[in-house]
């Protein structure tokens, strides 16, 4: 067995979620929660079928985004995962509406922040073992830091 990190190309910093699934429906399932949470959702996603003839499933609305999840997914290669990239909205609207689909297993991260990803392969091929999301922390919140984070919470919407 062989540990590969794969960072996740994001040049544009959008936000995306890293997950897992079990079937091939996915790809519309995905599809059908993207643009009925959010209207006018703009987002590409993509899915590693994972037997078969193990091709990159994809569908979205924005065409820059769908290739970047596409690639993103080639990348990976790891069974029955899927890239979500979006626009003009945040995993937050959506990752409840994700994590019911029936064939949803787990989320790895919901997130804008640079993500590495841990992976495994073998001779049957690859799995996610887990992601790397961000940095690591540099210190502890201090009162203006509250602040500021409750202003910014406000200021795009999040709280009254």
């Amino acid at each position: 067995m062989q540990i590969l990190i794969e960072t996740i190309e994001n040049p544009n910093h959008l936000n995306m979620i890293l997950g897992q699934s079990h079937f091939i429906k996915t790809v519309e399932d995905l599809h059908e929660v993207m643009a009925a949470t959010v209207p006018g959702a703009k987002f590409g996603l993509a899915f590693c079928e994972a037997s078969d003839v193990c091709l990159v499933r994809w569908s979205g609305t924005d065409p820059e985004l769908v290739e970047l999840a596409r690639k993103n997914a080639f990348a990976l290669a790891a069974g029955h995962c899927f890239i979500v990239f979006m626009k003009e909205m945040y995993p937050i609207n959506v990752l409840n509406p994700i994590r019911n689909l029936p064939e949803v297993c787990r989320i790895f991260c919901a997130t804008a922040n640079p993500v590495q990803v841990v992976l495994a392969e073998t001779e049957q091929g690859r799995g996610i073992l887990g992601v790397i999301d961000g940095f690591k922390s540099k210190g502890i919140e201090t009162e203006a830091d509250i602040q500021k984070r409750k202003g910014l919470l406000r200021a795009i919407g999040y709280k009254l």
